[in-house]
């Protein structure tokens, strides 16, 4: 098998690892049995160690289990990144039970998907959010657990910290089990439940720790949660810190004022982001000389990463940023820019240890591509998700013979690392976040004034892409850019609201009728290369 990415791996580091079979919970037992009295997760003033937070967990987990909970079941968290999450999280593991995902900006339409398609029998949110149950009719459903700090009812998981005793027998977790259930967009408007099981967070910990090596035999680490716990990327830095005993700090938001301060209050040794996150770093206009210097690894990915700004991060801190690609059907990594080797800029590295790839032709998915011909990028890795959660015909499409098609066009050159070229999907990235457009599509049909709609992510410097909706209204009828914007930020979350829109006489179409989203955006591409 054709595997150059082999040369090129750094001496220390291997191609092949052995992986042991680990659970999460066993994860945090175990970092309560080595370093019981490290502190582990901090939130503003609250903290706690391996040990406080092994025995919290354990106590939420009782009272879960007093109250119906089993393994296996879907409980939805519905937090932002705080002390409460982890809790959460945490417990549900040590139930046996199935983490499902959820943003807590959804809207009640969109939450009501996420809870019908998983089934889950339970959610964690604060009190507020209940309401969002009432709206969609589920909230005799689906049970309500409240999170909030100042609550004295008995389904409240602070009023169980206080209260419960016992410790529920362990769940028989197995390797196979489902863990987390994460819902990624879909072509058709209807997110899909990437199922990730234990074995799938046990693999990539580990080939994450392979490839950082260099990094993490240093044992006194420090990194901020900035990715939202709601995603794939933000479960993942949460076990890893446990796994390599680093102090995990919650972020509940990127606010850059904010996270400065807490780069100058934590000085965090690993910092995980995305482009836009880094150059709103770099472009701070307080930054002082050393804010940055306590990094010793920089991870980055989500996007392209401009050159430019790689060439300033490393002169202002002495630190390269390791550009890496990931989704969430390989429980985030799959490959990586060597941290101790070469880098190359613009290339997201080669492939992490166990893991295979290739390039393939696009129309069949059967015909390996020459070194640097374009095609789509498939794998075959221990942290290739189990499938999609009740959705047997996508898993099929997109896992074949142990392949997973990522449906991201990319090549490889001779030395075995991997760009990426373009998307096999409409996929718009902005400010990190992924938003598929027929998502945003269906929003804006809905409203009564509106004929058609194309959604479609245009190159913008701060945020990647800037999601823009063309629109050809009914004849008639009259709206403004402010009213099509308010609509959509009563049914959408705010990043997946369209910042540019334009109102058109007519949207191009095939002989057949399918809107011609790519001319669209090569229409703006040319205005931008014409300014």
């Amino acid at each position: 098998m054709n595997q150059p990415w082999l040369a090129s791996y750094p001496n220390e580091v291997s191609y092949q690892i052995e992986i042991p079979s680990l659970t999460i919970v066993e994860i945090l037992e175990q970092a309560a049995l080595k370093n019981p009295s490290k502190i582990a997760i901090i939130d503003g003033e609250r903290k706690l160690s391996n040990l406080n937070l092994k025995n919290a967990c354990e106590r939420i987990a009782a009272a879960l289990n007093k109250r119906g909970f089993r393994k296996g079941d879907r409980i939805a968290i519905m937090l932002p990144n705080c002390m409460e999450y982890v809790l959460s999280f945490f417990a549900i593991q040590r139930l046996g039970g199935v983490v499902v995902q959820v943003n807590p900006y959804f809207q009640p339409a969109e939450l009501d998907h996420i809870l019908r398609n998983s089934e889950a029998v339970g959610l964690i949110s604060f009190r507020e959010e209940k309401e969002k149950l009432e709206k969609i009719g589920l909230v005799d459903q689906v049970t309500f657990i409240s999170a909030n700090v100042e609550v004295k009812e008995e389904d409240n998981l602070h009023y169980w910290l206080a209260n419960e005793t016992t410790i529920p027998l362990k769940a028989d977790i197995q390797s196979d089990d489902v863990a987390i259930i994460t819902f990624t967009g879909g072509t058709t408007g209807f997110p899909k439940g990437v199922m990730i099981t234990q074995s799938n967070m046990a693999a990539a910990l580990y080939q994450a720790s392979e490839t950082s090596k260099p990094v993490f035999k240093d044992s006194d680490h420090c990194q901020l949660g900035i990715a939202p716990l709601y995603h794939g990327l933000g479960l993942f830095t949460l076990v890893q810190s446990i796994f390599i005993g680093a102090r995990f700090v919650t972020v509940e938001k990127f606010e850059l004022d904010y996270i400065l301060e807490m780069i100058r209050t934590h000085r965090p040794t690993l910092f995980m982001g995305s482009p836009t996150m880094y150059i709103a770093l770099l472009n701070h206009p307080d930054l002082n000389e050393n804010d940055l210097t306590c990094f010793k690894l920089c991870i980055c990915g989500a996007a392209p990463v401009p050159v430019e700004m790689l060439k300033k991060f490393e002169e202002k801190t002495g630190v390269p940023i390791i550009e890496g690609y990931g989704l969430s059907e390989a429980t985030i990594g799959v490959t990586r820019n060597p941290v101790n080797g070469k880098r190359k800029a613009g290339s997201i590295g080669i492939p992490l240890s166990n893991t295979d790839m290739k390039i393939v032709d696009i129309a069949t998915g059967t015909v390996e591509m020459p070194i640097g011909e374009p095609g789509e990028i498939i794998v075959k890795g221990p942290q290739v998700m189990k499938g999609y959660w009740k959705n047997q015909e996508e898993t099929e499409n997109t896992i074949r013979d142990g392949w997973l098609f990522t449906g991201d066009i990319g090549n490889m050159d001779n030395e075995g690392y991997f760009y990426i070229v373009g998307r096999k999907k409409d996929m718009i990235i902005t400010g990190g976040f992924n938003v598929y457009p027929v998502e945003v599509e269906e929003v804006i049909y809905q409203h009564p004034s509106v004929l058609e709609a194309c959604v479609y992510g245009i190159p913008d410097p701060y945020r990647i892409e800037t999601i823009k909706a063309a629109i050809v209204l009914k004849k008639g009828s009259t709206l403004t850019a402010e009213e099509i914007q308010s609509w959509c930020r009563e049914r959408l979350t705010k990043y997946k609201i369209p910042r540019i829109i334009e109102f058109r006489d007519s949207l191009p179409k095939t002989p057949v009728g399918k809107i011609l989203r790519r001319q669209l955006k090569d229409e703006d591409l040319q205005k931008i290369e014409q300014k």
